[in-house]
């Protein structure tokens, strides 16, 4: 039987198990935690901003972007058509903001929220109790426990503790049954730090120990990246494995100590993945990332190695100030492959704090219809013959450190188009040149045209003579690059940068085109005009 087989089988029946415990007559038992009693006492790393506390407090929400004013109504009781703006409002990831308040009616008011939140979504609902969700409100509640509790009532208090049992009891019952493999690693996560927290009672804390160290093995490769491929999920794990990290390490087992090595190993792995100006690579789901804490996250981790390398389907080259990551196309197994992205052989290269070229990113969250869009391989900086996509075959990767040079191969298009891609890439110069090789290796009758396509990022200039065979790019920073090619036609195109925190950004691609031959070859080359 196919592993994809196998997987749809394993998701009904876990699907399946997961509706028969969350029928009413059965969520009785969840109330089994609900006379005990939790103690704040998980680090909180991420930032807080006291002008956030302000704005909400005057009822603007500032949350993933997106602003919503609620003139004076609940956030909880406005029906807002943006993902990540509903998924950061119910996550209460926002508390952090209220951590070091000293006014009283600051602290009122971030409980009256949470009771609020109580008051309508209290008892279950699939949306607002979704595994990896409610994972997430557990450990920001438990992280600002004691904010919550300071000055509350008793029926207050007892309220807030018997709704946060409620929903680690519902992790417990939920998370092993979990459809999708990292929201029952969330689910892990969480369950640690309950244990930790519970005031009474920490002897299970040994075991929950060993139970997240494997299910994160299981999800991990062995550089530590998670096999997803997303680096938006790998930080979004991040945020709470810092928090339970202290937890493994008194444990004084050797699942402890395995778990916070894989810890480290994921900081690596992100770090490898984040260009020289700041931000991860676009790919796989990965977009615009909270620049705040990926710095928080970044310093909580070891100290960050910067050499080229291979990493989980991913090529990094680095040179000087510069910076080249490829996608080879791998696709993650079944089960992990939800925010598979058509980027095999695509490219994103930064050099000091500048972008230079990237991908589009992402369909923005208030755009759910887009997001087929945003994963195609044109909206990418790699090859696709035809537009069409390069999903599966048999993508490889090599890596010559002392060269400086990746070679990525592709063999999706093979069968369709008669040609299999190799394409080469090299930094000379101390990373002030970067050359592009992209061979057509015939496997059969070549046909189509093939487009290899450059996005530029946001604020880069456009500058070209008519009929010069070479072209400007002006970046922000003043800085003049080259852009020269052989083998090829040139053209010029409108493109989008999607930042889930800043918007639509509109820029250019530039695209070469070629009939798809065997053998045939189109050179490139960006370099950095010396003043």
């Amino acid at each position: 039987m196919a592993p994809p087989l196998l997987h749809a089988l394993r998701r009904f029946a876990f699907g399946f198990a997961d509706t028969v415990v969350t029928l009413p007559i059965l969520r009785w038992t969840w109330r089994g935690l609900a006379d005990d009693a939790f103690a704040g006492e998980l680090p909180e790393f991420r930032p807080a901003d006291r002008d956030a506390v302000r704005d909400m407090m005057a009822g603007r929400y500032l949350l993933a972007s997106k602003l919503v004013e609620t003139g004076g109504a609940s956030p909880f009781s406005l029906d807002v058509e943006h993902l990540d703006w509903w998924l950061n409002l119910h996550g209460f990831s926002w508390l952090r903001h209220f951590r070091d308040v000293r006014d009283p009616g600051e602290k009122r008011f971030a409980r009256m929220l949470v009771l609020d939140w109580i008051g309508r979504e209290g008892q279950f609902q699939h949306d607002t109790w979704d595994p990896a969700l409610t994972a997430q409100r557990v450990l920001n509640w438990l992280r600002h426990l004691p904010l919550l509790l300071d000055g509350a009532t008793q029926p207050e208090a007892r309220t807030v503790q018997r709704v946060l049992g409620a929903q680690i009891q519902s992790l417990k019952v939920r998370g092993p049954l979990a459809g999708n493999p990292a929201d029952a690693l969330f689910a892990a996560i969480a369950l640690l730090g309950a244990e930790h927290c519970e005031q009474d009672d920490k002897t299970d804390v040994p075991r929950r120990v060993e139970l997240l160290n494997a299910l994160l093995a299981n999800q991990l490769d062995a550089d530590g990246m998670h096999k997803s491929r997303n680096p938006r999920l790998q930080m979004q794990l991040l945020v709470d494995l810092v928090s339970i990290r202290r937890i493994a390490a008194a444990v004084k087992s050797e699942a402890g100590n395995e778990l916070g090595a894989q810890i480290d190993r994921m900081h690596e792995s992100l770090d490898a993945l984040t260009l020289s100006s700041g931000e991860p690579v676009y790919f796989n789901g990965c977009g615009h990332l909270p620049h705040d804490v990926l710095i928080a996250i970044q310093a909580n981790g070891p100290n960050r190695r910067q050499r080229s390398m291979l990493l989980g389907g991913y090529g990094i080259l680095r040179d000087g100030e510069a910076v080249v990551i490829a996608d080879s196309g791998l696709v993650p197994e079944p089960g992990l492959a939800g925010d598979l992205h058509a980027s095999a052989l695509a490219f994103e290269f930064s050099h000091g704090s500048e972008l230079i070229l990237g991908s589009c990113g992402p369909a923005p969250s208030d755009l759910p219809d887009s997001k087929a869009l945003f994963r195609q391989g044109v909206a990418h900086s790699g090859p696709t013959i035809d537009a069409e996509d390069a999903t599966g075959g048999t993508p490889t990767i090599a890596l010559d450190s002392a060269d400086h040079l990746l070679t990525l191969n592709t063999d999706a298009y093979a069968k369709p188009f008669g040609v299999a891609l190799e394409r080469r890439l090299t930094l000379l110069s101390g990373g002030t040149t970067l050359v592009g090789q992209d061979r057509m290796i015939g496997t059969g009758m070549p046909a189509g045209l093939l487009a290899l396509r450059f996005h530029l990022a946001p604020g880069v200039m456009v500058r070209r003579n008519r009929g010069e065979g070479i072209v400007r790019l002006v970046l922000p920073n003043g800085a003049v690059w080259s852009f020269l090619w052989e083998g090829a036609q040139f053209r010029e195109e409108e493109s989008v940068r999607q930042s889930a925190y800043l918007g639509f950004h509109k820029t250019r691609q530039l695209v070469l085109e070629a009939d798809v031959a065997a053998d045939a070859e189109v050179a490139w080359i960006f370099t950095l005009e010396q003043s």
